[in-house]
């Protein structure tokens, strides 16, 4: 089962599988920022087996003059111990069908370089790598 986070929680119980891709995040500081970001349209969905998440997508829609309406994947990790297993693939589909639905034109999301297995998923999905990302730390 595929559901967006409501509560507290459930967006506790994100955490762990989560922690895996935002390493630098304490459980603690994960639910300060998720409340946050949710004042700014970030959404947190989780992928459920068995009550168990074992994938999650953190996501917002936006507009801009590139794009126009589209749908950003902040976050997009499965459990480590549940990888290969299609969920991947599920929580993907799930949110291109959710961009479809809120009649976004584009999905996008940025991946770290080192993500080799990431990027391999991807691709094999359909999402074409489009350019670099730049960043300045200030």
């Amino acid at each position: 089962m595929i559901k967006t986070t409501e509560t507290v929680l459930e967006i506790e119980a994100c955490y762990a599988v989560m922690a895996e891709l935002r390493p630098h995040l304490s459980a603690e500081l994960f639910l300060n920022q998720v409340q946050t970001q949710r004042l700014a349209a970030y959404q947190l969905t989780c992928l459920l087996v068995d009550s168990e998440v074992v994938a999650v997508a953190g996501h917002r829609l936006s507009q801009n003059l590139a794009w126009g309406k589209f749908c950003y994947v902040d976050d997009l990790v499965t459990a480590e111990q549940h990888r290969s297993k299609g969920y991947g693939k599920q929580m993907l589909d799930w949110l291109i069908e959710y961009a479809r639905q809120q009649a976004c034109q584009q999905i996008h999301l940025d991946s770290g370089k080192q993500r080799k297995d990431a990027h391999r998923f991807y691709e094999r999905e359909g999402l074409r790598n489009m350019g670099h990302h730049y960043s300045l730390a200030l």
